[in-house]
Parts: structure tokens; C-alpha cells; sequence
């Protein structure tokens, strides 16, 4: 590996205008504010409106973190695509960013991993950066998770929502990173506990869409765990710790499990940035529409030490820490 540092550049967001608050809810299904609030800390989340995609909310947050970053999309070379809800079996939604961007170098592709694609497109683009292949990529996270919720099955559809966000990388010479980049990601799949989180359909074993699935108790059980196992692993490979970061920005699944993790690593909590209240679960989304919030209002800012988590179906989970 060449002395090269996977740098953040810009971010950039997109949510839908549809606001779905759990008010709206209740009157649809049998739960109530009340009761979503208390298991989840979810009061609100935005729903893609009818003939809106998942590469037209991804397309938005790109512009948005090429605008931050002061690039044009001529500068871009690698396009990293993390979503479980694509336009279209095939081609990959990656390509149709690409298109609209109207690139036409270097490659573009979708990532697959849940709720963690974020993370594992970040870890991907990192190692595609270190390597010299390209010089500078756009990873995105992309979510039109309504699509594929059963909306008469209130354990699963008060929990997601949808929503893009999205992260320029660029290769820096280690030199002249000042420190800043990526500086370890850790990964992780366990396919036995894919039961425990799935959608029931797909091409080869349905032909059909299907629709979320999930054992709730089940999840949160390993979510703490293996959250911590990654995090853990980021703080050795570093040398840092719970007291030497400046931001956690976690996959935003549940309050709950986020407090949880938190605690568990003993992170003060004013150190987490938190959106699932607004935002519900927007799986591959979630983490680059929390980081883009975090640097608009102020919070992150150069030279910051950031740490990312996720966990998702499969089971996928995995950390990030980078210095912005």
C-alpha cells in the first residue's frame, strides 16, 4: 500500500418532502406516538413521494457533497453506491448517478450490505483510493426503504424511512494530509442470523419484491454486542479511545441500541449525533445523512476525530474512524 490517505472532502444530503409523522400513523395501523417513541425514539420520517427513486434522492445528495467539496463531477472517478432498495435489479442505481452526472470515466457500482453499506462503501472506496486506481469518489448512501415495508405490520413499518446522503473522498499524499482521513475500518458478516433480518422476496427465489422481516427482540439482542466488538477493534488498531474522539455518528436503527452502545463504550453522550428522532431508520442512508447534519450546523469540523458504526441484515455491522 502506497502512502495514501482516503480524505473527506465534502458531504451532501437529500430527504423526500413527504413528512410521515407517527400521529399519522396511528390513525393507519394500531400503535400510537406514545408507544413508538418509548421503544424506538422515532417521531417522524420522510417517505419518497410516488415516481421518486432511489438513484433521484441519490443524485440529489451528490450534487450536494460535490458543491460542498468545490468539485465538479469531471473530478470524480469512482462512484460507490450502498443501498438494499435499488431502481432496478440491473443495472446497478450507481450507473444512473453517473449518467445524470454525466460522467463518463472510471467506474460506478452498488454495494449491498443493509444498514452497514455505508460503512463497507466507505471501506471500499478507501482501498480502491490507497491503491491508486482512482483519484477521487463519491460514496453514497441511498434508501427508498418504503417500498418494501408491509404497512399493516406495526413492529416494522414505524421504524424506516427514506432518504440519500452522500461523502467525497480524495487521495492525499499521507504528507500532505495533515493527519486528516480514514484512518481504520473494520467488517464484519455473520450470514446465520440472516433470518433475523431479511426481506421475503427476490428474483431468483420469489420474482417478486417481497417485504421487510424482522425479529426485533432478536436484533437488538446482537446489535450492542457487535456494534462494540468493531468499535473496539477501531480503537486498537489506533491507539484512540472513548475519551480521544470528538463525534460519533452511529447508524440511526433505534434509540435505544444507540444509547446502549454508547454507554457501553462509555462515550459521553454529548459526543453522539443523533437524527433517528427526524429521520427514522434510513438503513444505507442513515450515517451520511447524520454526518452531513453534523458538519452544516457546525458540530464536525476539520480535525475532528469521527467515529462511524453500523449494523444490518445478514448480519452486517462495521466501524470507520476517520479524522476530518
Amino acid at each position: 500500500m502506497s502512502g495514501i490517505r482516503s480524505v473527506a472532502r465534502g458531504t451532501g444530503s437529500y430527504l423526500p418532502e413527504h413528512i410521515l409523522t407517527n400521529e399519522e400513523l396511528a390513525r393507519r395501523i394500531d400503535t400510537s406516538d406514545e408507544w413508538i417513541v418509548q421503544r424506538t425514539g422515532i417521531r417522524q420520517r420522510h417517505i419518497a413521494a410516488e415516481g421518486e427513486l432511489t438513484s433521484h434522492l441519490a443524485l440529489k445528495a451528490a450534487e450536494r457533497a460535490l458543491a460542498d467539496a468545490g468539485f465538479t463531477a469531471s473530478d470524480i472517478d469512482l462512484i460507490v453506491l450502498a443501498t438494499a432498495t435499488p431502481d432496478q435489479t440491473f443495472p446497478a442505481t450507481a450507473v444512473t448517478v453517473q449518467a445524470e452526472l454525466g460522467i463518463t470515466r472510471g467506474a460506478a457500482f452498488d454495494l449491498q450490505a443493509v444498514c452497514s453499506g455505508f460503512v463497507f462503501g466507505l471501506a471500499t472506496a478507501d482501498a480502491f483510493l490507497k491503491s491508486g486506481a482512482f483519484e477521487r469518489a463519491l460514496v453514497i448512501g441511498a434508501e427508498t426503504f418504503s417500498r418494501i415495508l408491509d404497512w399493516e405490520d406495526r413492529g416494522t413499518c414505524v421504524l424506516f424511512g427514506d432518504g440519500a446522503g452522500a461523502l467525497v473522498l480524495e487521495a492525499v499524499q499521507a504528507d500532505d494530509a495533515h493527519g486528516a482521513g480514514l484512518l481504520t475500518s473494520h467488517l464484519r458478516s455473520d450470514g446465520r442470523h440472516r433470518s433475523k433480518l431479511f426481506v421475503d422476496g427476490g428474483p431468483s427465489s420469489t420474482g417478486t419484491v417481497g417485504h421487510l422481516r424482522m425479529e426485533g427482540r432478536e436484533v437488538f439482542k446482537h446489535a450492542v454486542g457487535m456494534i462494540t466488538d468493531v468499535i473496539e477493534d477501531a480503537f486498537a488498531a489506533t491507539g484512540e479511545s472513548a475519551q480521544s474522539i470528538d463525534w460519533f455518528v452511529p447508524h440511526q436503527a433505534n434509540r435505544r441500541i444507540i444509547d446502549a452502545s454508547a454507554q457501553k463504550l462509555g462515550i459521553a453522550p454529548a459526543k453522539v449525533v443523533t437524527t433517528v428522532d427526524h429521520h427514522g431508520n434510513t438503513s444505507a442512508a442513515s450515517i451520511p445523512l447524520a454526518l452531513d447534519l453534523a458538519v452544516r450546523d457546525g458540530r464536525i469540523r476539520r480535525g475532528d476525530l469521527v467515529l462511524l458504526e453500523a449494523m444490518g441484515g445478514g448480519f452486517t455491522w462495521g466501524s470507520a474512524l476517520l479524522r476530518w
